[in-house]
């Protein structure tokens, strides 16, 4: 869903390469730069096995994805939303949480409908607030919260490449989780949980920790203002979708995730997780951290509550996660 856009484009490339993929569907609106029909046709001529097939609304007509996604949705395992608007000059965080709500509600109210057993992988910003309420929506029908995940990926691909090149360790080598949440200093790495992150000398640490939170503007100001992490991100998002799909077909797996967790005393967190036939099978607990970390932990955690209650707020009252 968002398949024609900046990150889907190439998300929807990497997707219909992995041999787990059947049949891949492109969804976007027909106000798209580019028509998801178009996307669909380019990605056909892979020499993959997978069919392509794109579905498109005309949201200006009153068309909505719960009364014309059923084809598009029924019978999915996964569903990757690379949905939403950036934040524009002039625009709060309560605007931009207000709009993407909006449009992540609508694709998960059509999920819900239509494959309700399927994992949603979210990559819509505000990821903290909006994860909290989409999974709030998914208990008020009766399904299963756990099926919504915050696509935090990036962040990890992030740490690893920036400690690779920062200690020259084989980059296959390097895994450093990346806890907490999905914006700003929420984001905490944990490089003392990895080899080679934990040889970084203390003094660097910090510099090192904000560099993983302020990545996504780094890409911003080289792209002039033009453009965001698409590239990345859907590098990003592309190895999560592997991830959950290896998982489904007994290949257990784990990747760092915001789900709804009980790691904290937030309801929300990300951290490990294991993903397995069951989709979300285990939520890892954080593990042993530094003091610089754990400092940081208590600081992320603050500012991650914040945007939790900001979301739930948003969607309309909760009851108790």
């Amino acid at each position: 869903c968002g398949g024609a856009g900046g990150i889907g484009q190439p998300l929807s490339m990497l997707m219909a390469m992995d041999e787990r993929v059947g049949e891949l569907s492109v969804y976007d609106l027909t106000a798209s730069a580019v028509p998801a029909e178009g996307v669909a046709a380019d990605l056909s001529h892979l020499e993959r096995e997978s069919r392509v097939r794109s579905y498109t609304i005309d949201v200006s007509a009153g068309e909505k994805p719960v009364d014309k996604l059923a084809e598009c949705l029924t019978g999915c395992h996964l569903v990757l939303v690379p949905a939403g608007v950036p934040r524009k000059p002039g625009m709060d965080r309560a605007d931009l949480l207000n709009i993407n709500l909006g449009i992540a509600r609508d694709v998960i109210e059509a999920c819900a409908k239509f494959c309700p057993n399927a994992m949603l992988g979210l990559i819509v910003n505000p990821v903290n607030s909006v994860v909290p309420a989409m999974a709030e929506l998914y208990k008020q029908k009766g399904l299963d919260p756990r099926r919504i995940c915050g696509v935090t990926t990036l962040d990890v691909v992030r740490a690893n490449k920036f400690v690779h090149e920062a200690t020259g360790a084989a980059i296959s080598s390097i895994n450093i989780p990346v806890v907490g949440g999905h914006a700003g200093a929420t984001i905490l790495p944990l490089f003392s949980q990895d080899p080679a992150g934990s040889k970084i000398p203390a003094a660097d640490i910090q510099a090192l920790d904000k560099r993983v939170q302020d990545a996504g503007t780094e890409v911003v100001k080289a792209k002039a203002g033009k453009g965001s992490a698409t590239l990345s991100m859907a590098y990003a998002g592309a190895r999560f979708g592997r991830a959950v799909l290896a998982g489904l077909a007994g290949e257990k797996r784990i990747e760092c995730s915001y789900v709804m967790s009980s790691v904290t005393d937030l309801p929300f967190f990300t951290s490990k997780v294991t993903f397995g036939p069951g989709g979300v099978e285990e939520v890892h607990a954080l593990g042993p951290l530094s003091e610089h970390e754990a400092a940081r932990l208590e600081e992320a955690k603050k500012l991650l509550r914040e945007e939790i209650d900001a979301g739930i707020k948003a969607l309309g009252g909760a009851s108790k996660l």
